[in-house]
């Protein structure tokens, strides 16, 4: 972090706010260490004003003013002058992330398509882009669809491009990227999707605003999705948060401890949707039968009620409309019951196991619980030990597109980490 010359240097003697907070001691270089996590509690909302930073950070309310000016100087943040607030002491400026400020391109590829957009800091997300999957879906052909899209956007922009992150539907191994079980689209185990990823984003076109070699990042969905609402949605504030979410097709599920992901060794972790609800029940991709996955995923749904989806038409958004069908047609509503009691069943084992203080839900399964609440609490309350005392708050996710925004997340999060890194201009 860069102090002009003629500013006091706080932790000096001659500081009159080190004075005044004594008991917090500043090193002349100490702004450098608290960039990142001041960036990051703006960006998640948690610093709206310089004093809640400085609250925050636990630092001198000078370091706290250095710290902010080299994010605004960074063009990261906007210092709004006008006082915030009309409580006792001093007023404190306003903390924003900067609307004209860089952005990174986020994709994600699903079972029926793909869609990108650009994300700024503070979880903003521009209007999506969705487009059909390309006639051939091999991994190269693909990677390269989601990458062209994903540099048109970032043509058509003034603003700074510092990063293109992909989700993926299936798990991505760490840290070498590997993509396993990626059943969709029939891709090899083990294919290299985060090499191939990075070539075709540099083969593309992504205009004079983009940071050359654009960095590149892929991740599974789910894991992205649940980090996503764990900063902006509704798993804020939670210390241990399941998320699990059935998209276009198939289950995907995270865990999100103290702020971080729980990937497992490999990046594997929390592979819910091979949790077996029903072994009787309809066969699973996988290989098995009766997996949350074929159990509770859009094709489940309609297989319950008897139904064929109309050809050429998003899965997901006609289950969404069976969903809400269940309030006044008998057969929805006794096929929403009826995947609902398999859900109910998968997050009740898993929350034995895992004894989590929230369980998000999302894509298709958050419509079912819409549909009928207590009847998804019901059945994990009577299976589940902590569903019986009540300590398994069951809540909807709020973010409309949880895995764009978690691809957002990992392409800011090397910036996050080092706001320095940010180049202030492109030469």
């Amino acid at each position: 972090m860069q102090l002009s010359p003629s500013s006091p240097r706080p932790g000096t003697g001659n500081d009159p706010e080190a004075q005044r907070d004594g008991h917090r001691r500043a090193a002349p270089d100490r702004g450098r260490t608290l960039l990142g996590p001041a960036l990051s509690l703006i960006h998640i909302g948690q610093a709206p004003t310089r004093s809640a930073l400085t609250r925050a950070l636990d630092v001198t309310r000078a370091t706290a003013g250095a710290v902010t000016a080299e994010l605004e100087a960074l063009g990261l943040i906007t210092v709004d002058s006008r006082p915030a607030g009309g409580g006792r002491g001093r007023p404190s400026h306003r903390l924003a992330i900067d609307p004209q400020g860089p952005v990174v391109v986020a994709g994600q590829i699903h079972a029926d398509g793909l869609s990108v957009t650009l994300a700024g800091l503070g979880g903003l997300l521009d209007r999506p882009v969705h487009l059909p999957l390309p006639a051939a879906t091999d991994p190269v052909r693909l990677l390269r669809a989601v990458a062209e899209a994903g540099a048109e956007l970032a043509r058509a922009t003034d603003r700074r491009c510092l990063g293109a992150a992909l989700a993926l539907p299936n798990p991505v191994t760490e840290p070498d990227g590997a993509a396993l079980a990626a059943l969709h689209f029939a891709w090899p185990s083990g294919t290299p999707v985060a090499d191939l990823y990075d070539v075709e984003v540099g083969r593309a076109d992504h205009g004079p605003n983009a940071l050359r070699p654009l960095p590149t990042a892929i991740a599974n969905d789910a894991n992205l999705a649940a980090l996503a609402e764990y900063r902006h949605g509704a798993g804020r504030g939670a210390r241990h948060l399941l998320f699990v979410t059935s998209g276009h097709r198939g289950v995907g599920g995270a865990l999100v401890i103290d702020g971080h992901l729980h990937t497992g060794s490999a990046g594997l972790a929390l592979e819910v949707g091979h949790l077996t609800v029903d072994p009787q029940g309809r066969p699973c991709m996988c290989g098995n039968r009766g997996c949350l996955n074929s159990e509770t995923d859009p094709d489940a749904l309609f297989a319950a009620a008897g139904l064929s989806p109309e050809p050429g038409r998003p899965l997901l958004d006609q289950a969404r409309e069976l969903c809400r069908a269940a309030a006044t047609d008998d057969r929805a509503r006794a096929a929403v019951e009826h995947v609902i009691d398999r859900l109910g069943l998968g997050l009740a084992g898993v929350a034995n196991i895992l004894n989590p203080d929230r369980v998000v839900l999302s894509g298709l399964h958050l419509d079912l619980l819409e549909a009928a609440p207590e009847r998804l609490r019901t059945v994990v309350a009577e299976r589940s030990l902590w569903g019986r005392s009540g300590r398994v708050p069951i809540v909807g996710a709020e973010l409309a597109h949880g895995a764009l925004a978690g691809a957002a997340e990992l392409g800011w999060g090397p910036y996050l980490a080092d706001p320095q890194s940010v180049p202030v201009q492109f030469v």
